[in-house]
């Protein structure tokens, strides 16, 4: 498991919904949480890791010392935007770049935990920012996505250099073509959705 760089294809997929949570997931969320930590991050969506999974991890602290912190959020929904608030926001998947980027500052999230058990919470600040976040992950939305017009064209030639690197990881044939991408994450959707 690694995490997938912009402009990779599965962050752009719509995640599908987990029915079942099994020692097989529990042993990706490890992993999710050791790759997340390992790269300086809070939070991490699974398609951040090419799985078609509706799911994220979060441990705000970013401290795997701090294992009381992590959190798993399974099939989230958000509701009852309320407010506005800007910030600096990165991403794994773009390592490197940071924008500001504006979100509602208090959201209500509704989702699962690794034991099953139903979360619902009225959340604001990093937490809300961050759920937010990797809430966009997995509906196919990146924080670029959420900028300015001016901010995003100011980062015009760093998203170049992400879609010249990709193109030239694919002519190596470190990254398979879009069509078998599209065929692994349907086979992995049949197992667990």
């Amino acid at each position: 498991m690694r995490i997938i760089h912009f402009p990779h294809p599965t962050l752009r997929r719509t995640s599908k919904a987990l029915r079942r949570v099994d020692d097989d997931l529990r042993k990706i969320v490890r992993e999710m949480f050791d790759l997340m930590y390992q790269a300086k991050g809070i939070g991490l969506a699974a398609n951040q890791v090419d799985l078609p999974y509706r799911l994220f991890v979060l441990n705000l602290t970013g401290d795997p010392a701090e294992a009381e912190e992590e959190q798993v959020f399974i099939n989230p929904v958000l509701s009852d935007p309320k407010g506005s608030a800007e910030a600096e926001e990165g991403c794994l998947s773009l390592p490197g770049l940071y924008a500001q980027v504006r979100r509602p500052e208090t959201i209500t999230v509704n989702a699962y935990d690794l034991s099953g058990q139903e979360i619902e919470e009225t959340i604001d600040g990093l937490f809300a920012r961050a759920v937010q976040h990797e809430t966009d992950h997995l509906n196919g939305v990146l924080f670029i996505d959420r900028l300015s017009p001016t901010t995003r064209l100011s980062l015009k030639d760093t998203l170049e250099e992400f879609e010249i690197e990709f193109a030239d990881r694919r002519q190596r044939g470190e990254i398979p073509d879009d069509e078998k991408i599209s065929a692994r994450l349907s086979e992995l959707e049949a197992l667990r959705t």
